[in-house]
Formats: structure tokens, C-alpha cells, sequence
């Protein structure tokens, strides 16, 4: 490469790829960061999170339109304008939130825009803009096609999102992430100093070079571009939602689709073009693969499952990533693409993020988004020499696809069972899901008949069932997940979070007061419930944090005083609907609830006000763990009286927390013991299940009188991890804490 000096500077290229994928690290390490920086002070109510994600959409479509303002300018007065704005936000290091309090009138919502804005709006902004910005200028070398570089940004942000939750967040506490974080700021700006040195003063000519005056590309391909962004986008969101509630509800899981999303990017925007067509070829089949899996959820075969609903998303985001690639402009053009592919990612994220949890009652929009990945694939030839043989004559073309379309529709309703129970043998639900899939395979290549029978085989494959389940209420859906309430048979009414049961009530006459599953009355909080008239006398203070089906609640005494902590307003009309359940109904009909985050709600009740508190307030298999830091220790400590008994729920089938209580027990001066239930063959039939609870107080006479009153259940000392550290705001990871088997 030479300059306008006729100087050779070799590397260009290599500086610009690690000037990029080094902003791009930094730009995916700050989001979860921050989101930990804000846990304990914020909470995690729906308000926070969803202002968190248009806080961090809204600053990375402001670099894109940015990098795309800055392209009026000559190269290096570009250079000038940026390296300025990057000195000036470094004014808001070292990276971390504001110490802002809200007033008392102000809305939350509104007022965590602003936090999240003013604490790293400035920062983020540069960085964002980076990407499209310095792959711009390496246009303006004439080094070659400066869309590769795409794939190196990716590669950037995926190293980021990987290295946060295996690396940065196990051996680092905030403070000191915030310090690093800060450092390769720093680094960053030198970086891009030293790429800005390789621009020519003179632009670089090329024949295939336009004017950067030239008219922009028609409005119907900027939609298109916005479309083919927008559907990976919101497909990643969705499998993100639908794997770790329907499939396997594991924590760190949402790190896998994000990270295949990040490499769809690599792949189709890579120089080397064959693993982008081999996606582009076999897109349609997977698809097939995807219509399969979409209604089905993963009660059997888990694992297999979930491999399969990745590698659906990342060889469809890959096919649509790369059709984007085939109608990329001229590089004078670049930073309009990335800009529209910016909106397109917006709003395919808020659609999945904001507009589906309020239209649906099920994660629905993951069948919508592969029917319009589907509809966006390129037309092709048949794959197969029969199918091609078939739709050679045009007319022929027409009233095959109109008769394919027919009867695959006619096929979903028979396997579906809507023609009644006497048609929904296995024998006919296989075979029309055999005749279905068989069609899908005659009609790969054509965009629209493949489309509609991918429709058909999802209805066919339990689309038809979860439809009904939504017809008739049984769904109810909230930014915290999809729960569903039914019949698992004509005395046992369960709720359900995705494959996770949250409760279960036994309908049988004079047992529907019987507290069950977890809560049974020999588990640890059953024990302890039933002994608080002794521990504390007739009127016991009962606070219990995580409503669930209101099992709890026939716990109580007459006397007694109860407070239910929920944070999510649907589970709470779940519990006090007696069509769903009657726990509440029976046993506190006018229950006290507090809705919203535990810990911050906690923190305003008034101190001793509890001789009991019990924290039951885990989602499916996550656990929020700012619930279970020092901090949050000192927060109950704080509500419960000097004698009072703590009540921690740590069952769980990926982690072990065992360690994590005993070393916050120890810091924080607490006794502790932990009680392991398993049901017996008997118990089991009265839908007890096996629960592992940890009692906690301050004062050792409480336990050994808990213990007492619990015999002959055995309570058993909690032991602790040599070396584990304890919980806290400023340092918490599970990784150490994972099961090597659930």
C-alpha cells in the first residue's frame, strides 16, 4: 500500500482488523458489566431491564448515524473530529454509574434512562462508532474490501461476551473491572492513532470508486437490509428466551445464541466465501429441523434439542447475514448499510424484548421469526433431480403448490387432533407428520410453498395444542417468562415456568389446602412454619419472599402475621385467582403483597419487623444474585428481629450454593444448617418433591430449638468450600458453583 508520498506502509490491514476487534471486545464487555454494576442498586424489575436495553440500542444507533455523519468530511479531518470526541469522553472514566438517587416523583423508568445514559452514553457512543468508521477509512487506503473487516468486529464482540462471564467477572471485582475496562479505553485510543496515521492525505483512487455524492440506494433496499437485520436479531432473542425456558433452564445459556449471532457475522462477511454458502444452501432444511423443535419443548431429550434450536439460529442468521453481504453498496456507501442494519437489529430486538411479551401469552414470535426467515431466503433450484423434474413447467407449478398447500393444511389439522381425540392416534399424527415433512423436502428452493409448510408442520407438531392452551387462558405471560397453569390429571393442578415446575396444588376434597411440591410440611420450611408458634410464640411475624402458587400461605396460624414479596404483577393474578388456584382463597383470602424486587422492597419495610423471613424468589433454575451477596444478608438482617429465623430455597439443578451460603453465613456472622428432604414412595404420591433449604439466624439458641422441634426430621451443619469467598455487591460468580452434572 503506498501513500501520497508513494510510501510502502505494509500491515495496514492487521492494524485496522485489532484497532476493530479491540473496540468491539470493549464495547461487549461494558453491557454486562454495567447490568452487574446496577444489580444491587436496581433491582430487576421490567422497568430497569428493558430501559437498560434502549439505552444500549439507542447509544449504538447513534454511532452508526454518527460514523455516517462523519463521512461528509475529508479522511483525516474525520480522523481529527474523532480522536477529539474520544478525549472527551474520557472525561466519564473510570467507566461505572453515577451516584444518582432518584427523587421521590420522579418515574423510575424515566429516571434509569438518564442513569444509564450520563454514566456511560458518552463512552459507549465512541466506541459504537468505531467499527463502521474505521472500516470506512480502510476504504479510503485502498488496501481492498473494507466489508471483511465486518467479520474481524464480530470476532471482537463475541471474544468480549465470552471473556466476561469466564474470565473478567470470576477473578475481578468491579472495581476492578472498571479499571481495566478503563485501560483498554486508553489502548483503544492509541489504537485507532495509529490507524488514523495510515490514511492518505489525498483519497486513494479505484476503478470501481463512486462519488460519495452519489445517490443513496433506493428506500425498498435500505427496508430490505432492515428486514434481513431485523429477523436474525429478533431470532436470536427469541431461541435465547424459548431455549432457557422451553429447552434447558440453565444459567450463562443466553451466552450461546448471542455468541452464534456474533459468529453468523464472521462467517458471512468473511472474504472466503464457502462455509456463507453452505449455510445458504442448507438453510432451508434446517429450517425444517427448526419446525420440528419450535412447538415441541424439551421435556425429553433436552440436550438434543437445544443443539439443534442453536444450530437452526446460527445457519439461518448466517444465510440472512449473508444475502445482506450479496447487496452490500459501494464502500462509499458503508456507514449507510451498517446504519439501516443498526435500526434493523433495534427493531428486531424490540420487537422480542418489548412488543412480544405484550401481544403474546407464549414465546410465539420464535415459529413467526423462522416462517420470515423462510420468506427472506433466496429463490433456488430444487435440490433434489425429482422436485426439479416437477416444477420445470410453470403451470404445473401453480396448481401443485396451490394442492401442496391444501393438504398439508388439511394434514396439520388431522395430526393436530382437531378433528377429534379418534384422530389423534400416534399412527396418523406420524404419518401426517411424515407426508408434511415429505412435501417440505419436494418444495425446498421455493420460498413461499416452503414457508407454508413449515406453517403446517409446526401447527401439526403441538402449534395446534399450544393455540388451544391460549384460547383458553391457560398461558399468562410477562417480561419474566411464560408460565402455564393445568390438569396433569383430574386431582393435580400444576404451574409451570417453561419445563420447570413451580407449584402444585392436590384438588382432591379436603386436601386442597395441603401444601405440596417444595413446601411440603416436611421440608425445611414446612419444618420451620409449623414450629413458629413455638419458636415465636402466637404472633409470629411471617414475611415470605416469591409468591409462586400461594402454597405457602396455608401455613398460617390464626394470630399470625403474613407478607408476601413477588416481583412479577402475573404471578401474584395467578396465585389470587381461585379459577387457577385456591391456596390464597382458602388460607389468606385478603393476603398481604408487595410487588416488586425483594431486596429493594425489603429494604424499605421497617427493621425488626419479621421473626420469619423466607426467600423462595428463584426463577426456574437462574438465581438473581444480588439476593445472595453480603449485602443482601444485611438487608434481612436488618428486617428480621436479633432472634430471627432466615429461610433460603437452594434447590437447584446447575448449581451448587451450599458454598456460597456458608461463606456469607460466616462473613456476616450467621449459624446456619441445611435440611435436605426426600419424599418418600408415600409422600411422593402426595406430590411432595425433594427441596433443599438452609436455615439461618444469628442466634445459635434458635437453630438448636428449630432443630429440636423438627425431630425426627434430621437437619444436618452447613459446610462450607475451603477458599470460597463470599458473595458480594462488588464480586459474585457461578462459575465456580456449577454441577458437572444436573
Amino acid at each position: 500500500m503506498h501513500d501520497a508520498g508513494g510510501m510502502i506502509h505494509p500491515g495496514t490491514r492487521a492494524r485496522f482488523v485489532l484497532t476493530i476487534c479491540a473496540g468491539s471486545f470493549l464495547l461487549f464487555l461494558v453491557q454486562p458489566m454495567i447490568a452487574r454494576m446496577a444489580l444491587p442498586r436496581l433491582g430487576g424489575s421490567p422497568a430497569v431491564w428493558n430501559s437498560a436495553m434502549l439505552v444500549y440500542q439507542a447509544l449504538l444507533l447513534g454511532g452508526y448515524a454518527y460514523a455516517h455523519w462523519l463521512g461528509r468530511f475529508p479522511a483525516r479531518r474525520q480522523a481529527v473530529i474523532h480522536l477529539g470526541l474520544f478525549l472527551l469522553a474520557a472525561i466519564f472514566l473510570p467507566i461505572g454509574l453515577a451516584d444518582w438517587q432518584p427523587a421521590a416523583d420522579i418515574e423510575p423508568a424515566l429516571w434509569v434512562l438518564w442513569l444509564f445514559g450520563a454514566s456511560i452514553g458518552p463512552l459507549f457512543f465512541v466506541v459504537a462508532a468505531q467499527a463502521p468508521l474505521l472500516q470506512r477509512w480502510y476504504g479510503e487506503t485502498g488496501e481492498g474490501d473494507p466489508y471483511p473487516l465486518y467479520s474481524a468486529s464480530n470476532l471482537g464482540s463475541f471474544a468480549g461476551l465470552i471473556a466476561y462471564p469466564l474470565l473478567v467477572e470470576p477473578l475481578m471485582t468491579l472495581h476492578a473491572q472498571s479499571i481495566l475496562w478503563s485501560l483498554g479505553y486508553a489502548a483503544l485510543f492509541f489504537l485507532v492513532y495509529a490507524s488514523t496515521r495510515r490514511l492518505p492525505a489525498v483519497p486513494v483512487e479505484r476503478e470501481e470508486a463512486k462519488d460519495a455524492s452519489a445517490p443513496a440506494p433506493h428506500a425498498r433496499t435500505m427496508l430490505l437490509w432492515t428486514v434481513l437485520a431485523a429477523v436474525p436479531s429478533g431470532l436470536m432473542l427469541a431461541t435465547s428466551l424459548y431455549l432457557t425456558t422451553d429447552i434447558v433452564a440453565m444459567p450463562m445459556l443466553w451466552v450461546l445464541p448471542l455468541g452464534l449471532y456474533l459468529l453468523s457475522f464472521s462467517v458471512a462477511f468473511a472474504t472466503r466465501r464457502g462455509g456463507a454458502d453452505l449455510c445458504v444452501l442448507i438453510a432451508p432444511l434446517i429450517l425444517l429441523i427448526g419446525a420440528c423443535i419450535a412447538f415441541t419443548g424439551g421435556v425429553h431429550f433436552p440436550v438434543f434439542i437445544a443443539i439443534g434450536i442453536l444450530a437452526v439460529l446460527f445457519v439461518s442468521a448466517t444465510a440472512l447475514h449473508a444475502r445482506l453481504y450479496d447487496l452490500r453498496p459501494a464502500p462509499e456507501q458503508l456507514t449507510r448499510f451498517y446504519l439501516v442494519m443498526s435500526v434493523g437489529g433495534m427493531v428486531g430486538g424490540l420487537f422480542c424484548a418489548l412488543v412480544a411479551p405484550l401481544i403474546f401469552d407464549w414465546t410465539y414470535e420464535y415459529p413467526l421469526l423462522l416462517l420470515a426467515a423462510s420468506l427472506l431466503l433466496p429463490d433456488r433450484e430444487a435440490m433434489l433431480r425429482l422436485p426439479r423434474l416437477l416444477w420445470d413447467d410453470p403451470r404445473r407449478r401453480i396448481w401443485l403448490a396451490a394442492a401442496m398447500l391444501l393438504l398439508g393444511l388439511l394434514l396439520s389439522a388431522v395430526g393436530g387432533g382437531l378433528l377429534g381425540p379418534e384422530w389423534n392416534a400416534p399412527p396418523i399424527k406420524s404419518i401426517c407428520f411424515v407426508t408434511i415433512i415429505a412435501m417440505g423436502v419436494m418444495a425446498l428452493g421455493h420460498r413461499i410453498l416452503s414457508a407454508g409448510l413449515l406453517l403446517y408442520l409446526m401447527l401439526c407438531l403441538s402449534g395446534w395444542e399450544k393455540l388451544s392452551q391460549s384460547a383458553s387462558g391457560m398461558l399468562t405471560r410477562s417480561y419474566f417468562g411464560v408460565y402455564g397453569v393445568a390438569n396433569r390429571s383430574p386431582t393435580e393442578r400444576v404451574l409451570f415456568h417453561g419445563t420447570t415446575l413451580h407449584g402444585i396444588q392436590d384438588r382432591a376434597p379436603g386436601r386442597e389446602r395441603n401444601p405440596t411440591s417444595y413446601y411440603a410440611p416436611g421440608s425445611g420450611v414446612g419444618l420451620a412454619l409449623r414450629a413458629a408458634p413455638t419458636l415465636f410464640g402466637p404472633h409470629a411475624r411471617i414475611d415470605i419472599v416469591g409468591l409462586g402458587a400461594g402454597t405457602l400461605a396455608c401455613y398460617m396460624r390464626p394470630g399470625q402475621s403474613w407478607r408476601f414479596y413477588e416481583i412479577d404483577p402475573a404471578m401474584a393474578r395467578i396465585a389470587v385467582d381461585p379459577a387457577h388456584f385456591t391456596f390464597l382463597s382458602l388460607c389468606q383470602p385478603r393476603a398481604d403483597i408487595v410487588i416488586g424486587d425483594a431486596r429493594m422492597t425489603l429494604a424499605r419495610q421497617p427493621a425488626g419487623g419479621a421473626d420469619i423471613l423466607v426467600i423462595d424468589a428463584f426463577s426456574s433454575d437462574s438465581i438473581p444474585t444480588h439476593l445472595l451477596t453480603r449485602e443482601a444478608l444485611g438487608v434481612y438482617a436488618r428486617r428480621l428481629s436479633p432472634d430471627g429465623l432466615l429461610l433460603i430455597h437452594i434447590s437447584n439443578r446447575y448449581l451448587d450454593l451450599r458454598p456460597v451460603l456458608a461463606a456469607d453465613a460466616k462473613a456476616e456472622g450467621w449459624r446456619a444448617m441445611l435440611r435436605h428432604y426426600r419424599p418418600s414412595v408415600r409422600e411422593a404420591e402426595r406430590h411432595y418433591s425433594a427441596s433443599i433449604w438452609v436455615a439461618l439466624s444469628r442466634d445459635p439458641a434458635q437453630l438448636a430449638r428449630l432443630e429440636t422441634r423438627s425431630k425426627p426430621a434430621p437437619w444436618q451443619a452447613l459446610e462450607g468450600r475451603p477458599g470460597f469467598s463470599p458473595w458480594t455487591d462488588d464480586h459474585a460468580s457461578i462459575l465456580p458453583i456449577l454441577k458437572i452434572r444436573p
